[in-house]
């Protein structure tokens, strides 16, 4: 295996000093237009590539941004992905996504990496609830946002959906359709998403001059689709069923409705069922689901600006501004919720 080409090949390839082959690459207009040919000839002919991570311990900056999501199966997190992606493309920046799955181990580990490869920044939605690997982030001064969160008891930026207004949307939706016994399917209690969709569905509730007991929490392990069967199992096992189900995301009410069609229980007219998300999937499911719609694609675009913002001001006599930026949520009604009661 042939060794790879340096700056040094070139520069003998092409007669010339180190410096000036540096120069052609870097700084194209400070070099004679004959000399530039001559070394531009040399790369093409070695096939000569620029080595990134050199370039990038010597300059102290990194053209990486890191993203860390929940579940990159799950569409929502893709869409959030391609909002960062898009951001950062302007800005000359590549993205690294990872994903933790929703484990805090796995955030860690990724978290040690772009230390590691100090990253120019990282989008971050956490998967520990005590707040343990942020903390331990922090102390390599690269800069981060949360996604999909909060920043609450911390001073970085932040892009979010107001997911308390969202979960009442859901169940206002529910109650004002004729529901009075309804299911919350809520996903793993850890997540702060989660238990503010619960928060917002009962104070809908409240709003309707019904108690808490109206709402029987079905928690999941996971927010995947095969977790939301589970639930629907067990929710077709209860001796007095709710009318209506609430899930924590759209792949959570996909699955639901898998196991009521399974079951051969009827999506909306014996259970009327609200997802959480609007993904793509949501419209082109067999019963079109009705479902809190985020955006998504904007909540990645935003969080990645603020995270350039950050980095770009480093240095700057008026220094950066953190920022909590909450999005408000939309109800799309569809067909799995427009039973008549």
């Amino acid at each position: 295996m042939s060794q790879s080409v340096g700056i040094k090949d070139v520069a003998r390839a092409a007669g010339v000093s180190v410096g000036t082959v540096s120069n052609v690459i870097n700084r194209p207009d400070t070099v004679a237009t004959e000399t530039r040919a001559r070394v531009q000839s040399a790369i093409d002919r070695l096939g000569y590539v620029r080595s990134e991570s050199a370039r990038q311990l010597r300059a102290g900056r990194s053209r990486i941004m890191g993203l860390l999501v929940l579940d990159m199966g799950n569409p929502f997190f893709v869409d959030v992905a391609r909002g960062a992606e898009r951001a950062a493309r302007q800005a000359g920046l590549g993205v690294m996504v990872c994903n933790s799955a929703q484990n805090p181990g796995e955030e860690a580990d990724y978290l040690s990496l772009f230390a590691e490869q100090r990253v120019r920044g990282v989008l971050l939605t956490p998967a520990d609830a005590t707040g343990r690997n942020i903390e331990t982030f922090r102390r390599h001064g690269i800069p981060f946002v949360l996604v999909d969160r909060v920043a609450e008891g911390t001073t970085e930026c932040s892009v979010s959906v107001d997911d308390v207004a969202g979960g009442a949307l859901a169940v206002r939706h529910l109650v004002d359709a004729g529901h009075r016994s309804l299911a919350y399917v809520s996903g793993p209690p850890g997540l702060n998403q989660v238990r503010d969709r619960r928060t917002g569905a009962l104070e809908a509730l409240a709003e309707a001059g019904l108690g808490p007991d109206a709402l029987r929490e079905l928690p999941t392990d996971r927010l995947d689709v095969a977790a939301g069967r589970d639930a629907g199992a067990r929710l077709l096992g209860l001796a007095d069923r709710p009318t209506a189900v609430f899930c924590a995301n759209d792949l959570l009410a996909l699955g639901v409705l898998q196991a009521m069609y399974a079951a051969g229980v009827g999506v909306p007219d014996d259970l009327a069922i609200v997802g959480y998300d609007d993904i793509e999937f949501a419209a082109a499911a067999a019963v079109p689901l009705t479902s809190v719609r985020q955006p998504a694609v904007t909540m990645g675009a935003m969080a990645a600006d603020l995270l350039l913002e950050e980095t770009e001001a480093e240095g700057a006599v008026k220094p950066h501004e953190h920022r909590r930026v909450v999005l408000q949520p939309e109800l799309v009604v569809r067909r799995s919720s427009l039973s008549a009661r």
